[in-house]
């Protein structure tokens, strides 16, 4: 029998002193809202299928899967979601939610991926387990190195019936990360089979120079194709610093995942460039998220998702600038309308590092590429004090996004405190639709997974 965790609901609560308690009631009242949107005076143009401004978003409630504020426990980090179907009969009714997630031990020091499951909606969840190929390997030539992986995202590819979990190369000599140790950095994969079993681990091979330093798909979402060409993106450059982006092809035929083609680069001269870059397709073209260091996020778009036009830094619809610092954004997606789910500077979380707590939601308006700001709300809040006890808020920066069923789509993250022992919980925050997602196929019944432990 499989160890079931329980999942409580976190009844949390902004401690902010009174020299801020416009900003904390601003925060109660969004979050209360339970996702209710207000209706636009100017709808948003576009396909037939488009929703104009009004509410879409029904309800936003939210859990804690796996405690860990005390200490007692594991902090898992990087938790990451899809939905497969629970047996090869079923292909097109994806009951079986499948998480991969690693524990945190430090910045940017990570422990072996394992996978947890869930068969009814992510209410319960299994022990999470080892992935035996995802941990740390020798590194032959360099004593005392070891090769781990980090910032794995899963997706279930239909065309084969596996699963595709993609993440990057990390490299640990002893129980922390330092940049003197990192060799050339890379991507790599396991895949799962039907019977729950996975593979060995793979490099996803670019012999280009201009990733001689590091390329990557690290957290990034990707598009799967009909035909099972996965559009994704690279962050890449020959050194640390000025990193580029651009659009990636690739072709997986279930045990090999090949790149195809790479389109024109994206740049950015501040810092490390260029980011975590996640790929969405909505409304006939391709829309990439991008992290920078320069104080903001940006958008690209593209017709082909290879060529992608030149960024622009994410804006509300009145113009005005967002502040975001160096922290990946995801996509939300429907087939009527999009969102984006990010981090922001805001006057709760002035002292938090890079602005990491609370996640925030808006809709995209994907023609002008901007954030409608009227749409907004808090996703998943800020719990403490931001302003003058900011080492006591939990950091919301690493997360993921999942569109569970055609009424519900899922955001997780792993919380941590970096300087509390790393502490955290993995949160769940759920968003009811008012109306179907048709990019979601039927769920069907829920039905006991086939996977072999």
């Amino acid at each position: 029998m499989e160890k079931k965790t329980a999942n409580r609901l976190e009844h949390s609560s902004c401690q902010i002193n009174r020299r801020h308690a416009m900003g904390s009631l601003l925060l109660a009242s969004s979050s209360a809202a339970l996702g209710q949107l207000p209706a636009a005076s100017n709808p948003q143009a576009g396909g037939e299928k488009r929703l104009n401004h009004q509410s879409v978003i029904q309800s936003i409630t939210r859990q804690t899967l796996w405690k860990n504020r005390d200490g007692k426990a594991t902090t898992w980090f990087h938790p990451r979601a899809c939905m497969l179907p629970a047996d090869s009969e079923a292909r097109n009714k994806r009951s079986l939610a499948l998480m991969l997630m690693q524990e945190i031990g430090g910045s940017d020091y990570f422990g072996q991926v394992h996978a947890s499951e869930s068969t009814d909606l992510g209410n319960t969840w299994s022990e999470p387990l080892p992935i035996a190929s995802l941990g740390r390997d020798k590194v032959e030539g360099h004593p005392g190195l070891q090769a781990g992986v980090c910032d794995v995202t899963p997706q279930y590819h239909p065309v084969t019936d596996t699963t595709l979990a993609l993440g990057h190369v990390v490299f640990y000599r002893s129980a922390k990360f330092t940049s003197k140790d990192q060799l050339a950095r890379y991507p790599v994969y396991a895949v799962r089979h039907r019977d729950g079993s996975w593979s060995e681990r793979k490099r996803l091979a670019w012999d280009d120079p201009r990733g001689a330093f590091i390329y990557s798909n690290n957290c990034g979402q990707r598009v799967v194709l009909p035909n099972g060409d996965i559009m994704m993106s690279f962050t890449f450059g020959p050194t640390s610093q000025k990193r580029m982006v651009a659009g990636v092809r690739c072709t997986f035929d279930g045990k090999t995942l090949h790149v195809a083609d790479v389109g024109k680069p994206l740049h950015n001269p501040i810092g490390r460039g260029l980011l975590e870059p996640s790929v969405t397709q909505f409304d006939g073209q391709f829309l990439m998220t991008i992290r920078a260091e320069d104080g903001h996020g940006y958008v690209a778009a593209s017709q082909d998702g290879i060529d992608y036009a030149t960024q622009k830094a994410w804006r509300w619809d009145d113009g005005k600038e967002i502040r975001m610092s160096t922290t990946q954004q995801h996509w939300v997606t429907r087939n009527d309308a999009l969102f984006l789910v990010y981090t922001r500077q805001d006057p709760i979380n002035e002292n938090v590092i890079r602005w990491r707590a609370p996640l925030w939601i808006a809709r995209v308006d994907p023609d002008r590429q901007v954030l409608i700001r009227e749409t907004e709300q808090t996703l998943m809040p800020l719990v403490g004090d931001g302003i003058d006890q900011p080492d006591g808020v939990a950091l919301m920066g690493n997360f993921n996004t999942t569109n569970a069923t055609t009424m519900e789509s899922w955001v997780t993250v792993g919380e941590w405190m970096p300087k509390r022992n790393a502490r955290g919980n993995v949160l769940l925050a759920r968003i009811g639709w008012s109306q179907p997602n048709e990019l979601m196929p039927d769920q069907g019944a829920f039905r006991p997974s086939t996977s072999q432990k």
